[in-house]
């Protein structure tokens, strides 16, 4: 048997770190029923595409945590200078995205109400 089975070569070493990164920084995309994975990594420029999705896809914050990814990896993680990031949307992150000004879209949560009903629409989020 080779010794070398511990050794990861730069590309398999850079995806961990970026995975614990991920775990690290944003735990609340799993705690919150997302998920964040690595699409493609390119070394030579410096770049990494990271895919958002479960519940984050349509969640009305993922653009605010898809510039806090973009922001802060580039300062920790020094090999990469681009951050590429969506919940697969199609250009459209939550209510940040798209160009068309008002989608007709707004978030929801637990317990809100649109009409004046007496209906209980679940729990309160813990948060």
């Amino acid at each position: 048997m080779s010794t070398d089975t511990n050794e990861q070569s730069p590309e398999d070493e850079l995806r961990e770190r970026i995975t614990n990164f991920l775990r690290r920084n944003f735990p609340q995309i799993q705690m919150h029923g997302g998920s964040a994975a690595i699409q493609n990594l390119n070394l030579e420029e410096g770049s990494v595409t990271v895919q958002l999705g479960g519940a984050c896809s349509g969640c009305g914050i993922s653009p605010m945590t898809i510039q806090a990814i973009k922001t802060r990896m580039t300062k920790e993680i020094p090999e990469i200078e681009t951050v590429h990031a969506s919940t697969g949307m199609g250009g459209q992150e939550g209510m940040a995205g798209g160009a068309g000004g008002d989608s007709g879209m707004s978030p929801s949560f637990p317990g809100d109400t649109t009409e004046d009903s007496e209906e209980d629409e679940g729990p309160q989020a813990p948060f």
